[in-house]
């Protein structure tokens, strides 16, 4: 197969590995840098140029579209879509796990655990919602944020509310979350391939911060699931439609509660966590199911 990978950086570890993978398995990996792809929008030849040249045709597209390039990203890999290349992971599907509160609610229309969340627009709702949710201790989370950025503890009510006040006096867009204290600052990346859970890892937060984060200083360990974190994380991934996610999960005195779903996870810290090769995994799910025109949108909403 000729596979398209979607990466502004063909340095990063993540992309590496799967051009690694993809060649070991015997196939054509081109990286193509995602901002450099322009569009002809037409009805009777839509195509992607590159580089001042027609691109030829695809058998596959991996996305590895990063968040600040969200829009522009989707709209180059629905052109791939509209040319019958079979993506990992469809443009529909990553636009929902980017949207923190579209993702939530698709899971808590379906009953996944989750953390008691709220969304407000106006301050004079504040301490209503910090009660919704239980109230201190919460965590407070930028929509846009990424890696831990923008996502703040605030232990009292009246911290809580001067963050909010904060935020929302710059007219962003923020959640405000229970804060599961029983994790002890850990929590569970699953990574789901096509429908099952291949890696897993434990990242701990280091000593005196709540975010595990990778990129913020904290550990990862090898983890053992249970059938319950496991099945929750499977249908995490296929509620926002996703062949290929990381999903962030807390153990909670109530069970699994699913934080996130992302739609691009890093592949450095799990396959060195767990010894697993997931970029190869990941190859062989398009050598069984990249057909031309076989994509379509997987879930609803």
């Amino acid at each position: 197969m000729k596979i398209a990978i979607l990466s502004r950086n063909p340095s990063l570890y993540s992309t590496k590995r799967l051009v690694e993978a993809a060649k070991q398995r015997g196939h054509e990996p081109v990286v193509l840098d995602t901002l450099r792809c322009y569009m002809d929008i037409s009805a009777d030849k839509p195509s992607i140029h590159y580089k001042g040249q027609e691109l030829g045709q695809f058998d596959a597209v991996i996305p590895r579209i990063g968040a600040s390039i969200t829009f522009y990203g989707c709209a180059v890999l629905r052109q791939f879509e509209m040319s019958g290349v079979f993506p990992l992971n469809e443009s529909v599907a990553i636009s929902r796990a980017r949207d923190k509160l579209r993702s939530l609610q698709l899971l808590s229309r379906k009953g996944l655990g989750m953390p008691r969340t709220g969304f407000a627009h106006k301050p004079d709702d504040i301490m209503d919602m910090l009660k919704m949710v239980g109230g201190a201790p919460v965590v407070i989370k930028l929509l846009e944020g990424t890696q831990g950025i923008g996502v703040v503890l605030a232990e009292t009510n009246k911290a809580a509310e001067s963050v909010m006040q904060a935020f929302l006096g710059l007219k962003a867009n923020i959640l405000v979350q229970e804060f599961i204290k029983e994790a002890g600052g850990a929590d569970i990346r699953c990574l789901v391939v096509g429908e099952k859970v291949v890696a897993a890892m434990m990242r701990q937060a280091p000593e005196g911060e709540f975010r595990s984060n990778l990129h913020r200083g904290g550990s990862a360990t090898i983890v053992k699931l249970t059938p319950a974190e496991r099945s929750t994380a499977i249908k995490a991934a296929s509620i926002i439609g996703l062949n290929a996610a990381g999903v962030d999960i807390l153990r909670s005195a109530r069970g699994p509660v699913v934080m996130e779903v992302n739609s691009s996870p890093g592949l450095q810290g799990i396959e060195k966590a767990t010894g697993k090769d997931v970029a190869s995994m990941m190859i062989e799910h398009l050598e069984k199911n990249a057909k031309p025109h076989k994509t379509k949108t997987r879930g609803r909403g």
